[in-house]
């Protein structure tokens, strides 16, 4: 399931992509979703471009919301939830000394041959 939603994330991540890049910008120099300049308001006159555009990006903003929620409750089925708050400072451990000191060893010298 999860891989499914990873690959569904995915394709939308993608088509989001390509619809921001095709929508107009603010200049109007960028944009390829344009065409010819009838004044009839359908559905691929600039004016309709630019609506269905933003409302496919709105659309496919909310599905990847949706989707990457749905990808969190998955990875959080099964944890148990616990607090750094709830857990006690780990115990120091004490060392104890040896009772008679060791005897300090000269370092080892390379004998010449």
């Amino acid at each position: 399931m999860q891989t499914l939603l990873l690959v569904v994330e995915l394709f939308i991540c993608i088509a989001l992509i390509a619809v921001v890049l095709l929508q107009r910008s603010e200049g109007g120099a960028l944009g390829m979703g344009g065409g010819g300049g009838s004044g009839l308001g359908g559905l691929f006159s600039p004016r309709g471009a630019a609506d269905t555009l933003t409302r496919t990006t709105a659309i496919l903003g909310v599905l990847f919301f949706l989707v990457c929620l749905g990808l969190n409750l998955i990875s959080m089925r099964g944890r148990t939830q616990r607090s750094i708050l709830d857990t006690s400072a780990p115990a120091t451990t004490t060392q104890t000394l040896p009772s008679k000191p060791a005897s300090p060893q000269a370092p080892a010298v390379p004998r010449p041959h």
